[in-house]
């Protein structure tokens, strides 16, 4: 289950890692109060690990897991209270939060999330995205240059 190569730099074909994107489906108009964020397109996920039917990934062993989610908001209101973008594992929720009190609505804005996360066997992580208030114009940009979640077990 370990691969050692002529140089000695060794490799774990079965350690779960996935990198999961939108493949360019924009999700638009996000409403008011909270949506899970979807994902249609694994560019990888060593041990099958990644679950897409659910948009979330479910840890195959007790670990800590490296979690990173980048999103683009596009049509940010300014008279939105406030966006969050949540990495919710069984044990804990990680968020990102602003306040977007700008002069003018923004044609778009990045946020991310980034953690080592404590997870147990079949423990799920998966990303929400959350607007107070406003109005339900936001969308999260399907590019896969600005939207993903990746995640590997490290120790």
């Amino acid at each position: 289950h370990m691969v050692i190569d002529s140089t000695g730099a060794i490799t774990k074909p079965l350690q779960p890692a996935f990198y999961a994107h939108k493949n360019g489906t924009d999700q638009n108009n996000i409403a008011i109060g909270g949506a899970a964020v979807t994902w249609s397109t694994e560019r990888f996920d060593l041990n099958n690990n990644f679950d897409l039917s659910n948009d979330r990934f479910v840890a195959p062993v007790t670990g800590k897991y490296f979690f990173q989610v980048t999103i683009r908001i596009g049509a940010v209101d300014t008279a939105a209270g406030y966006y969050i973008i949540q990495l919710i594992t069984t044990l804990k929720s990680y968020q990102f939060i602003i306040d977007p009190n700008f002069s003018a609505d923004l044609n778009y804005m990045t946020a991310s999330v980034t953690v080592l996360a404590d997870m147990d066997a079949s423990d799920t992580a998966s990303v929400i995205f959350d607007q107070s208030g406003g109005t339900a114009q936001s969308d999260i940009d399907g590019n896969t240059d600005y939207t993903w979640f990746s995640g590997n077990l490290v120790c």
